[in-house]
């Protein structure tokens, strides 16, 4: 796919500094040699990276990396690779990581459509996480949704065959759109069945974002979709 495929002058994400605290700068300035990967417009080798040859989990939009280290922690023998635009999440997951000791996770801070786009290459990744994404839920505004038809097309190509994309929203609009444009993607089988959305995964953290939408009284809605081998 093509960068002109998906304008670059639309962005999923609002790019703002936030506050960064002591600790956090220092994770950035002390932790991001090791723990950090600068985006790069060349494919990415994957096991170098890491120092070892294991399946790869992509988790776009990690946040404040609660779930990312989550994950990482109760899967010692996968590498995790994580992408976030904002600078004081990146910083609070690599004091994390500092914190527990984990080596099978990396951090790209960059818009991840240029990431999948430039720097992963075709088949790389075992499974692919994006939670709650910004819904943007003003209609003139559904323009900048990450899941539309040609990222999702890209996502299915940086999926190994046997691979799996899981998805999570607590906009029931943005869960139906997903649901519609994903099932159009050739490649890609839904795991719970044709038009149906999946079960929460057990293993799945329950997120600030997630916290936030059942206090408000939302739903949440599960997607995972495989690749076909």
């Amino acid at each position: 796919m093509s960068a002109t495929e998906h304008p670059r002058s639309i962005r999923s994400f609002v790019t703002r500094a936030g506050r960064i605290t002591p600790a956090q700068q220092r994770a950035l300035a002390e932790l991001w040699p090791r723990y950090g990967i600068e985006f790069a417009a060349r494919p990415l080798d994957l096991a170098a990276a890491f120092g070892r040859a294991a399946p790869c989990t992509l988790e776009i939009g990690f946040g404040n990396g609660e779930h990312l280290v989550s994950l990482a922690a109760a899967h010692p023998q996968r590498s995790f690779l994580g992408v976030e635009v904002h600078r004081p999440g990146v910083g609070r997951v690599l004091l994390a990581l500092e914190a527990r000791t984990l080596a099978n996770v990396r951090v790209i801070c960059h818009d991840a459509v240029e990431v999948l786009e430039q720097q992963l290459a075709p088949g790389s990744l075992a499974e692919i996480l994006i939670l709650f994404p910004d819904p943007w839920p003003k209609k003139r505004h559904h323009k900048r949704r990450l899941i539309q038809r040609p990222f999702a097309d890209l996502l299915a190509t940086r999926l190994a065959p046997g691979g799996a994309l899981h998805l999570a929203t607590d906009w029931q609009p943005y869960a139906l759109q997903m649901l519609e444009t994903l099932s159009a993607v050739p490649g890609l089988t839904n795991l719970a069945g044709q038009g149906a959305f999946a079960a929460r995964p057990p293993e799945r953290l329950t997120t600030r974002f997630e916290r936030r939408g059942e206090r408000l009284g939302h739903e949440v809605w599960d997607l995972a979709f495989g690749r076909d081998g």
